[in-house]
């Protein structure tokens, strides 16, 4: 039997919420106007953000959405993010995990796409550049 891990998204300007659990920033850049005090996290994961050439070109159109997650995973497969997604898979294997990101629109960024793929039980790193079709 396998069960779904507890993934949520959140923005870093919210405030935090006793019901976060592990809070996890995965921005490459510190959000602006943000100190770390407030911030309340308990990592900061830039290892695991897209790369500088895919972030700019998709400038979060979400138009392209779709492509960026498919590129996006494909880069995860790249030993430095697999790893960093495998902690992070072992930080929501121990209870609630919240994605933190200073994106406006989180259902179209990349916490969007590290949600999901952390929500999903068995998903092996060859599986990544494919979505979970159900």
């Amino acid at each position: 039997m396998t069960t779904r891990r507890s993934v949520q998204i959140r923005r870093i300007y919210d405030d935090s919420a006793p019901d976060d659990g592990i809070r996890v920033l995965v921005d490459r850049l510190w959000p602006r106007g943000v100190s770390k005090t407030k911030a309340h996290l308990d990592e900061w994961c830039k290892q695991i953000a897209p790369s500088t050439e895919l972030r700019t070109w998709y400038g979060h159109d979400p138009e392209l959405f779709d492509e960026f997650a498919r590129r996006y995973r494909d880069e995860l497969t790249q030993p430095d993010r697999a790893a960093a997604l495998t902690h992070l898979r072992e930080l929501a294997d121990r209870g609630r995990l919240t994605l933190l990101t200073g994106t406006k629109d989180t259902h179209i960024s990349q916490a969007a796409v590290l949600a999901d793929l952390l929500a999903q039980p068995n998903r092996s790193p060859e599986q990544l550049s494919t979505p979970d079709t159900g």
